[in-house]
């Protein structure tokens, strides 16, 4: 089974913009597994920058620097039998390794 992440952008009015990437799993990780290396990858076991990670960035059209912000919200994994469709054809495992080297500028 693949894993999908579902993840948003909350913006400073409290407004998402919701979004999803299907990733590989081809050494089969399970689902709690794969939950735990992600969350322990996050900023703060929550946020993570999209444009460094590599997944589509959510932002609203206008934004306000004096209100909003670049972190984007981790929501859940979910195994599903849908096609991966992450850009750059990496594995949940590749995800977190992702995560992990993500730059906070």
């Amino acid at each position: 089974m693949n894993i999908r992440m579902e993840y948003l952008y909350r913006d400073a009015g409290n407004y998402k913009n919701w979004g999803d990437v299907v990733f590989s799993n081809p050494n089969g990780v399970p689902i709690q597994h794969a939950e735990k290396m992600v969350n322990e990858a996050l900023i703060d076991h929550q946020y993570f920058l999209a444009k460094s990670v590599g997944v589509p960035d959510l932002h609203f059209p206008e934004f306000n620097t004096d209100l909003d912000h670049h972190f984007h919200e981790f929501y859940a994994l979910v195994q599903t039998e849908d096609t991966p469709d992450d850009l750059q054809k990496r594995s949940i495992e590749q995800l977190a390794d992702s995560l992990r080297g993500q730059k906070i500028s």
